[in-house]
């Protein structure tokens, strides 16, 4: 039996309506325009919410207006580590005095890599995979440069991603770190965290996870996995808006020895005493180097109430509706036209963004922005349709694969 258009139609407003998280998308700025019939980048520049723009409004006037310097003593110097802490609980599955908020992912990921291979003298090899994104595999290249290290390369499968066995095949007595994405960037394939957080130990390394795709949109409990170090942007899922500073995580056991090579004044003990020589903070804040971004970090507090609201779990659960739904009407009405889908049927391997590919999509990607239509466009010839749960309903995703069709179909 063929399904047509009006029974997706109905099938996206009862899934809209069934939804329990679908009163949130009207909590965020732009649901209602009406130039943007599907927004389906969430997973690389997250909405902002509509309370974000009510607390940026009232910084400026009352407290960076109004309190003036004063403000560090009452408020700011606390903040990175307030709000790692937040991120933590509701996000990471990570208990308090690990995370903190600081510099962009590269920096912060330049930190953590060079504080853990410090942490395995000895050691010469960095296991990383082809498919990574391009920040992660340009940083360790020079990071292996400098300290004359040598890079194992595991080469993934294009729609899937880095396994357990993967890992177990490469690890040895030389490995003193693997860096993997927990979900792909491109495929969204959801590596199994926990088992190569195993397989990482037996071989006497350490596990640095980067967690940009998938903070927010998939459970992650970096405690109970025993990941020793994770890092990630707060743009995406976590609406922090463009450019907002990433969260870095320690695992408590490895702070007291984790010394990280941009020493800067604020991850000084005592910072305001102006010191002679540099003696690192106490725990988590040894991560932080110069003036923290404070507004920066404003946005990300919104999006950490509303999941504290509603639960990781329960955002979850819509990811997984929103991407099945999306390769439903991918596999009925893209595939015919020689799509291919190049992401995880599997929903416990995927992430919240499903890619699909096709030769024209470069061409068509800007068609679609055209007509309100936003997913990205990803080399080789690849779309992305990320679906943020908070912001994102299933009327969206069908207006957009519609689009896409019509694109397809279109001389």
């Amino acid at each position: 039996m063929t399904t047509t258009p009006l029974d997706f139609a109905m099938r996206a407003r009862a899934l809209d309506e069934a939804d329990p998280l679908r009163g949130y998308p009207s909590r965020f700025l732009g649901s209602d325009d009406p130039e943007i019939v599907a927004y389906l980048d969430g997973n690389s520049l997250g909405r902002p919410t509509r309370a974000t723009a009510e607390r940026l409004t009232a910084f400026v006037a009352e407290a960076w207006g109004g309190r003036l310097i004063r403000g560090w003593d009452e408020q700011w110097f606390d903040l990175p580590v307030t709000i790692g802490d937040r991120i933590g609980a509701a996000v990471l599955g990570a208990a308090a005095g690990q995370t903190t908020i600081g510099d962009s992912t590269t920096v912060l990921l330049y930190k953590l890599a060079r504080g853990a291979l410090a942490l395995r003298p000895g050691r010469t090899e960095i296991v990383l995979d082809r498919d990574n994104f391009p920040t992660d595999r340009y940083l360790l290249e020079a990071i292996a440069g400098e300290l004359d290290l040598t890079l194992r390369w595991i080469e993934p499968e294009f729609t899937g991603g880095v396994t357990a066995q993967d890992v177990a095949d490469v690890v040895c007595e030389r490995t003193a770190l693997v860096v993997l994405s927990h979900v792909a960037y491109r495929s969204g394939y959801l590596l199994d965290a926990a088992a190569i957080s195993a397989v990482t130990h037996d071989a006497g390394a350490m596990l640095l996870l980067d967690l940009c795709h998938s903070a927010g949109a998939v459970e992650i409990e970096l405690d109970s996995w025993a990941v020793d170090f994770a890092v990630g942007c707060t743009y995406k899922y976590l609406n922090g808006g463009p450019g907002a500073p990433a969260f870095g995580y320690v695992r408590a056991e490895h702070l007291a020895d984790f010394t990280q090579p941009i020493w800067g004044w604020m991850g000084r003990e005592s910072p305001f005493e102006m010191a002679q020589g540099y003696v690192p903070a106490t725990g988590i804040r040894r991560i932080i180097s110069g003036t923290p971004a404070i507004i920066g970090m404003l946005p990300i507090q919104d999006t950490l109430d509303l999941i504290e609201e509603v639960g990781m779990a329960a955002v979850r659960s819509k990811s997984v509706a929103l991407t099945e739904f999306a390769l439903e009407l991918a596999r009925s009405s893209l595939v015919p036209l020689g799509v291919r889908v190049s992401s995880p049927t599997d929903p416990a391997r995927r992430g919240g963004h499903v890619t699909i590919d096709h030769p024209r999509f470069k061409e068509i990607t800007a068609r679609l922005w055209q007509r309100g239509v936003i997913p990205d466009f990803r080399p080789p010839q690849g779309i992305r349709i990320g679906l943020s749960p908070l912001s994102t309903t299933f009327a969206e995703v069908l207006a957009g694969v519609s689009a896409i069709r019509d694109e397809l179909t279109t001389d």
